[in-house]
């Protein structure tokens, strides 16, 4: 055996070594952040342990995390969905006009609709071979037009009076709302469809590498429409549980929500190129934007501007630490 035989070993130890701290840290990281920031908030704010205060997390993550769930299949394509805060505005809307005809109607109407929006896009992505960005963007410029035009530029705001339909919002299981137990059951879903079933590999696969996954057989333009569908109807779901929980469809809620969404993906783990991820992740990129958000709130005395201001250092910093982790496991 030659010195450099004896030396490699070690080396190679030592790299494996570093690429496993790498993916820990790049897949557990917001839940070992998010751990810190529960202890640090409730030793330095006594409120923050309250039971209503847990509640009330709980309840503002759970729109945000239908919608992130949809933003992370996109996103492990290496696609990305801006459209989504128009889309959960125009879902609010047409849930509380379609309470009209009930509890159906309430559900049927922004779903299909919102489904419809994610088709568009997916076929302009997939089959149009457009930019994500540009056809998203587009999405979201048009879709909030749409929200104003069906509200009278923006002064009506729709009642929601079935009451099966509020209940769904305002109801309550073991002290949260019905909303949180939408969004745990989309993680679980979603979760299952990634790692149980073939499309869900197809989707990774995808974000990986689309010309090897042509070369594999798989269906790469299919995969892509199909996320984009999914985006659009956990928008579109989430919009109507925010009506059912608000009893009103607000066409001015959404605005900024897609990055937010994309943020909670990103924070969690998911890498933006696409590839690798889990929704697990997210869930825990959800909770810790809106414990830091909770954080702020607490403290009372910082304007919205600095709010923007910590959110955006925060996720830039994730951005940077999410790149390096990368290259270190690539070396």
């Amino acid at each position: 055996m030659t010195i450099l035989e004896s030396e490699a070993g070690p080396a190679t130890a030592r790299q494996i070594g570093r690429e496993r701290i790498a993916a820990i840290v790049q897949s557990y990281g917001a839940a070992i952040v998010l751990v810190i920031l529960l202890v640090f908030g409730s030793i330095a704010f006594p409120t923050f342990l309250s039971v209503s205060n847990f509640t009330n997390i709980a309840t503002q993550s759970s729109f945000l995390m239908i919608i992130a769930v949809g933003m992370t299949f996109v996103i492990l394509t290496g696609g990305i969905d801006l459209s989504v805060g128009s889309v959960y505005a125009l879902g609010g809307v047409l849930a509380a006009y379609g309470s009209a005809w009930g509890l159906f109607g309430a559900f049927a109407l922004p779903l299909v609709v919102c489904g419809l929006i994610g088709v568009l896009q997916g076929a302009l992505v997939a089959y149009g071979k457009m930019a994500p960005f540009i056809v998203t963007l587009a999405g979201l410029l048009g879709v909030r037009g749409l929200v104003l035009a069906v509200t009278d530029g923006g002064s009506a705001t729709p009642l929601i009076a079935d009451r099966a339909v509020v209940f769904l919002g305002q109801g309550d299981v073991l002290g949260l709302r019905l909303p949180v137990f939408f969004a745990l059951a989309a993680v679980v879903i979603g979760s299952i469809l990634l790692s149980r079933s073939r499309g869900g590999q197809a989707v990774l696969a995808v974000g990986g590498s689309e010309s090897a996954a042509t070369l594999m057989g798989l269906p790469v333009a299919r995969v892509t429409f199909t996320v984009y569908v999914i985006s659009g109807l956990c928008a579109g779901l989430a919009g109507t549980l925010n009506a059912a929980y608000s009893s009103s469809g607000v066409p001015t809620v959404g605005v900024g929500l897609e990055l937010s969404a994309i943020s909670a993906v990103v924070i969690g783990g998911t890498l933006l190129s696409g590839g690798r991820g889990n929704l697990i992740g997210t869930l825990a990129g959800v909770l810790l934007l809106t414990v830091i958000q909770n954080l702020i709130n607490q403290v009372g005395s910082l304007t919205s501007s600095v709010q923007a201001v910590v959110s955006g250092t925060f996720l830039a910093i994730v951005v940077i630490i999410q790149t390096v982790l990368s290259r270190t496991q690539r070396l």
